[in-house]
């Protein structure tokens, strides 16, 4: 006989404590509700970013465009 796996546990990505990463809960990464809502409030304001390159300032000279492109 097999003994059944014991569910995958992971840090919560917002405060830390284990929680299980698998169907039985539904606000996986994270442990709970909160949790989850707190982290899509960080979202939500800004709190994270996905890096980018720098946008020209307004005025300033862009990059010619590659011989042959369209405008």
């Amino acid at each position: 006989m097999t003994t059944p796996a014991s569910p995958r546990r992971v840090r919560c990505p917002t405060c830390g404590a284990l929680a299980v990463y698998d169907a039985t809960n539904p606000w996986r990464p994270f442990c709970s509700e909160r949790c989850r809502q707190i982290d899509l409030g960080a979202w939500a304001s800004e709190g994270y970013r996905v890096p980018s390159a720098p946008q020209p300032a307004e005025g300033e000279e862009h990059d010619p465009p590659p011989p042959g492109a369209r405008h």
